[in-house]
């Protein structure tokens, strides 16, 4: 590890002050949260207990995820089952647009467990979920948080003819370490995908990478680099938490000077947006991604 980086790293022996989170609060948050328990929406702010929660419902914001919760992919860092998943629910785009209405989501991020099961690998049932968003939810903006759909155009252009403002695909890692935590994923594939959706006529498209899983200094940046390359527009950088023992565990906790060293750089590469930070998620100020 490089001296830079060493010195902005926390040894992995409880978690640090900077990631303690407050419960969220505030009139907006619970209003929905009385909604959700109410009419039982499902969403993954929720179901993930993520740490925005609060701060994304009061902005109005809230993220979905569709296609069932079991994974045909098993990475090492994500806490949703694998195995084989549930038939598909064809109701579920409406359903889905229901929850947004009663909730008067103003900007909605869709994501899903990967479909490898299904031959055209869930992106029908993606499409037909923006079309019933948008039909229900005219003032309603949107980001597709989308698998890699195993880099197959056909289903990539679904995603495109439905025009979601923001289509985001997550990298996870830096590519020393793709093997290890996205063990049915490619790095170069990713890196693909965003390439082709931007090149076909992607609004704006977006990124991800978690830290804390052994990865240096110059392969952050390098995976920026990367992302910048294929013209990606906006890169969130966030702190690994360990869902379970079974999950790989975290090398080291980024300070947060380290965080914020890493926005300069991604601003001065030409990032429209760089949200980085101990309790960043992909999803984190996404209303903000659409402009």
């Amino acid at each position: 590890m490089s001296t830079s980086v060493a010195e902005n790293v926390h040894p992995p022996k409880g978690k640090p002050k900077w990631l303690r989170v407050k419960l969220p609060t505030g009139k907006k948050y619970t209003q929905l949260r009385g909604l959700v328990d109410k009419y039982d929406l499902h969403t993954i702010c929720t179901s993930g207990s993520c740490p925005n929660m609060g701060e994304c419902w009061g902005e109005g914001t809230a993220t979905f995820m569709i296609l069932g919760n079991i994974c045909t992919r098993s990475c090492g860092f994500c806490g949703v089952k694998t195995g084989r998943p549930e038939s598909v629910d064809w109701a579920e785009p409406e359903k889905v647009a229901r929850s947004i209405k009663i909730m008067n989501i103003k900007h909605a991020v869709l994501t899903s467990v990967d479909r490898d099961d299904l031959k055209d690998m869930g992106s029908i049932i993606w499409a037909e979920t923006v079309k019933a968003v948008r039909r229900m939810n005219p003032e309603t903006t949107m980001e597709t948080l989308i698998p890699d759909f195993q880099g197959i155009e056909s289903h990539l252009d679904r995603i495109l003819e439905v025009a979601p403002e923001v289509i985001s695909h997550n990298m996870e890692t830096v590519k020393r370490l793709t093997r290890e935590v996205r063990i049915q994923a490619k790095y170069d594939r990713s890196l693909e995908v965003l390439n082709y959706l931007k090149k076909n006529g992607a609004n704006r498209t977006k990124s991800g990478i978690m830290l804390g899983l052994g990865e240096e200094e110059e392969e952050v940046i390098a995976t920026m680099e990367d992302l910048r390359k294929v013209d990606v527009d906006v890169v969130t950088i966030g702190q690994y938490l360990q869902p379970s023992k079974k999950h790989l565990p975290v090398k080291q906790f980024i300070l947060p000077e380290q965080f914020k060293k890493y926005e300069e750089i991604g601003l001065e590469m030409g990032f429209r947006h760089v949200e980085s930070g101990a309790l960043v998620r992909s999803s984190y100020k996404a209303h903000k991604h659409i402009h």
